[in-house]
C-alpha cells in the first residue's frame, strides 16, 4: 500500500469512528427534552464569557498567523475576534436556546379513504458534517443550531482558525456535559489534513449531510466529491438594482450600506444596477467612491465619474468580498432582470424603488433564495430574519432555500395510525 492509499485509509477511519460516536450521541439527544438542550446552550454561552480570554488569545494567534500568511482584508475580518463579537457569539447562543424546538412538529395531518389518519412530523437528519473555512464563528453557530435541532454535528473548520475553532470548541463542550449532554454530540476534527475533508465527504451511510461554508474553491470540491447529500451555495453575487422611481437620498444610503457596512460577507452587494433614467445616479456611484469602494463599470457607468474604471466581462460573475464592485448603467426593468438572471448566484438581490408593482413583478421574477426591495442585502442573514445563527445561506432548489437555521436541519417522517384497516 502506498503511502497515498495509507493516509486515506487512516483518515477514513478516523472519520468512521467520529461519526459512529457521534451517530451514538444522536440518539441519547432524541431522548434529550427541550427544557435540557435549552439549558445546555445556555450553558455553553456561559462557558464562552468565562474562556475569553483564552479564546481571544487563541484567536489573536490565528491573527498574526493569517497576517505572515497573506491574507487578504477581508478573510482577516472573518476570521478576527473581539470582546464584542466574542459577546455576540455568546449571545446567538442564548438566541437559539430561546427558539421553538422544531423536533416533534406537527407539519400536517390528513385522512386518507381508507380511514387512516395520516401525520407529518419533523424529526432530526441525525449526524451533520459541516466543512468551513475562516470564521470562528461558524464552530458556536453550527453546534447550537445542530444541537437544538437534536442534530449530532462534526465540525472541521479551517487551518486559519485552527486555534480559535479549538478554544470555542473546548469551552462550549464544558457547558454541554455539564448539562447532560453527551460530549460526542458537538465534536471537531482533530486534523487539518485536507484529506480529512475527503474522508467526511466519502462517509455515506455515517454522516447524513455535509454543510460546506467557505470560497467557491471549497464548495466546489464539496459538491463535486462528496458522496454524501451537500446544502450548499456558491457565490453570493448580490446585486441592487436602482430604478428609475427610487428616492434618491435612499438609493444612495442603502446602497452604501449594502456595500461598505462589512464587504467580506456573503450578502455584500457586488453588482449594482442604476435605471438610465434614474436621476441621481452619479451621487450614488461617488458615494461608494468617496467611502474607498473600486467601481468597475461598464461604458455608461464610467461617464458617472472618471474614477470609474473599465470592467472586464469576468466582473459581472465574480464575488469581490472586498471594496469593489461593478455597476452597469440598464435600460428598465426588463434589462435589470435580465442581467440578473444571466448573472446572480442566486443569493439575494434587491430593488429600490417607489413604484409598487415594479417591485411586486421584481419579488415575483427574480428567482433567488432571498429577494428584497427598499433594503440593504446586509440584512441577509438568519439572525437578522429571527431564526437565531444559521448554518448557512442555501441557494438551491431542494429541502432548504435561503437561511438554514433550524427547520432546515429537519426532516420529517410519516406516521399512520389505523384501527384494522387491510388494503383490499
Amino acid at each position: 500500500m502506498s503511502t497515498l492509499e495509507q493516509t486515506r485509509t487512516d483518515h477514513d477511519a478516523l472519520v468512521a469512528d467520529l461519526a459512529r460516536a457521534g451517530r451514538a450521541a444522536q440518539r441519547r439527544l432524541a431522548g434529550t427534552s427541550d427544557q435540557q438542550k435549552a439549558e445546555a446552550l445556555r450553558a455553553a454561552a456561559a462557558r464562552l464569557r468565562d474562556a475569553s480570554g483564552t479564546i481571544l488569545a487563541a484567536n489573536a494567534r490565528d491573527v498574526a498567523a493569517g497576517e505572515a500568511n497573506g491574507l487578504t482584508g477581508a478573510m482577516l475580518d472573518r476570521l478576527r475576534l473581539d470582546e464584542g463579537r466574542l459577546e455576540g457569539i455568546a449571545g446567538a447562543l442564548e438566541a437559539v436556546a430561546t427558539l421553538p424546538d422544531p423536533v416533534g412538529q406537527v407539519i400536517d395531518r390528513t385522512a386518507a379513504p381508507s380511514g387512516l389518519a395520516l401525520s407529518r412530523v419533523r424529526i432530526p437528519i441525525g449526524l451533520i458534517g459541516i466543512i468551513y473555512e475562516s470564521r470562528p464563528n461558524v464552530t458556536a453557530d453550527a453546534a447550537s443550531l445542530c444541537l437544538r435541532s437534536g442534530n449530532a454535528v462534526l465540525l472541521r473548520g479551517g487551518s486559519e482558525a485552527v486555534h480559535s475553532n479549538r478554544a470555542i470548541h473546548a469551552a462550549m463542550v464544558e457547558g454541554f456535559t455539564a448539562a447532560g449532554l453527551p460530549e460526542a454530540a458537538v465534536q471537531l476534527m482533530p486534523t487539518q489534513d485536507r484529506e480529512a475533508v475527503g474522508a467526511m465527504l466519502r462517509a455515506q451511510g455515517l454522516i447524513d449531510m455535509i454543510v460546506p461554508r467557505g470560497g467557491k474553491g471549497l464548495v466546489e470540491r464539496v459538491q463535486t466529491d462528496a458522496r454524501v447529500p451537500v446544502l450548499a451555495h456558491l457565490d453570493g453575487i448580490c446585486h441592487t438594482y436602482v430604478h428609475s422611481a427610487a428616492d434618491p437620498e435612499m438609493a444612495r444610503k442603502l446602497v452604501l450600506n449594502a456595500k461598505m457596512r462589512r464587504t467580506g460577507i456573503c450578502g455584500s452587494l457586488e453588482t449594482l444596477l442604476l435605471d438610465a433614467s434614474f436621476p441621481a445616479s452619479g451621487d450614488v456611484v461617488a458615494a461608494l467612491l468617496d467611502a474607498g469602494c473600486e467601481l468597475r463599470g461598464d461604458a455608461r457607468a464610467r461617464s458617472l465619474d472618471p474614477r470609474i474604471l473599465p470592467a472586464s466581462s469576468e466582473d459581472w460573475d465574480t464575488e469581490y468580498l472586498d471594496a469593489i464592485a461593478s455597476v452597469a448603467v440598464v435600460d428598465g426593468l426588463d434589462a435589470a432582470l435580465e442581467h440578473i438572471a444571466r448573472h446572480s448566484s442566486g443569493h439575494t438581490d434587491a430593488i429600490i424603488t417607489a413604484d409598487a408593482a415594479v417591485a411586486e413583478r421584481f419579488l415575483a421574477e427574480v428567482d433567488s433564495a432571498i429577494v428584497m426591495v427598499n433594503t440593504s442585502t446586509q440584512f441577509a442573514d438568519g439572525g437578522e430574519f429571527g431564526l437565531g445563527a444559521e448554518i448557512g445561506i442555501a441557494t438551491g432548489r431542494l429541502h432548504a432555500r435561503g437561511p438554514v437555521a433550524l427547520e432546515g436541519l429537519t426532516t420529517y417522517k410519516w406516521q399512520v395510525r389505523g384501527e384494522g384497516q387491510e388494503r383490499p
